[in-house]
């Protein structure tokens, strides 16, 4: 039986929740149309810092937080648009701002949209009119994110979008990665690997960018807590990212439709025509053994 209920904690909080398998999320529309918890059975599958999530200025520290209009940073914050320099924050502006709960269903799942769109906070940053809408649909262990992003503007629109979900994990030296490419970046050097499927995770920080993946699926298994995870990406992703910091008890596995400063090299950037649209699908699946 599926179900969708609402409650005022902080902010309005909406629970979906799938009976017949124990699953249930909660979407915090207002924090950026982010969804903070996902419990199997009373069992966590995602990492919050609690007590960030209560500070309204600073950006959220877990959960599935939402990257628009691009993924990473870019030099200086700065790209331009007709010969304009803009300046924006790194992961852009979404995963701040709130978003508004539209549908709701409890048909073939429990799924609710939430949804956001330009306003002059957002042109001061990113010149362009556009809607974005976000359904989350839970489904036995499943939780499927199906995207729509349409340009209201006269003119074309670049971005790229991704999410960037925190899993807590228990010890990191028994988690196994699986990740459908041979090579990666290390974000903080710029230097290039050949990945073998292990990670250092005595290192500081990990922040290992993944392209030409030969795969629409990647995984991560954590021996230590008994949990699998597993994500589909359509070909709107082009780039997985893995990052985690030493002695926080979370990993992110991170689909990108395009990597760091693609709103100025423009290499795998989305840029729809005015009046036009695109579609993207990410599922995560969640598996206590």
């Amino acid at each position: 039986m599926y179900q969708v209920s609402s409650q005022q904690k902080q902010y309005n909080t909406y629970t979906l929740s799938d009976d017949s398998t124990g699953s249930q999320i909660e979407v915090v529309p207002e924090r950026g149309g982010i969804v903070t918890s996902w419990q199997i059975n009373g069992q966590e599958v995602f990492y919050l810092d609690t007590e960030r999530f209560t500070h309204p200025e600073l950006s959220v520290r877990g959960g599935n937080p939402i990257l628009f209009p691009l993924c990473g940073n870019l030099p200086n914050d700065t790209y331009s648009v007709d010969g304009q320099d803009y300046k924006i924050k790194q992961h852009g502006f979404a995963r701040e701002l709130p978003w508004i709960a539209k549908e709701q269903s409890t048909d073939g799942g429990a799924s609710i949209t939430v949804e956001l769109g330009s306003n002059e906070q957002t042109k001061a940053v990113y010149p362009f009119d556009f809607h974005v809408a976000f359904t989350y649909t839970l489904r036995g262990n499943t939780l499927e994110v199906r995207q729509e992003y349409k340009n209201l503007s006269p003119t074309p629109m670049p971005f790229s979008s991704g999410f960037h979900p925190y899993f807590l994990c228990g010890d990191k030296n028994q988690i196994e990665v699986d990740i459908p490419s041979a090579n990666y970046q290390d974000n903080r050097t710029k230097e290039n690997f050949t990945f073998d499927g292990k990670f250092n995770f005595d290192q500081d920080e990990i922040d290992s960018v993944f392209g030409k993946l030969s795969s629409r699926l990647t995984s991560v298994t954590d021996n230590d807590r008994k949990l699998k995870i597993a994500i589909d990406y359509d070909n709107f992703y082009t780039y997985l990212v893995f990052w985690t910091v030493k002695g926080k008890d979370f990993y992110c596995l991170e689909p990108w439709s395009a990597t760091r400063n693609s709103l100025n090299t423009k290499e795998h950037l989305t840029v729809l025509a005015p009046s036009s649209s695109c579609t993207a699908v990410v599922s995560i699946t969640a598996n206590f053994f």
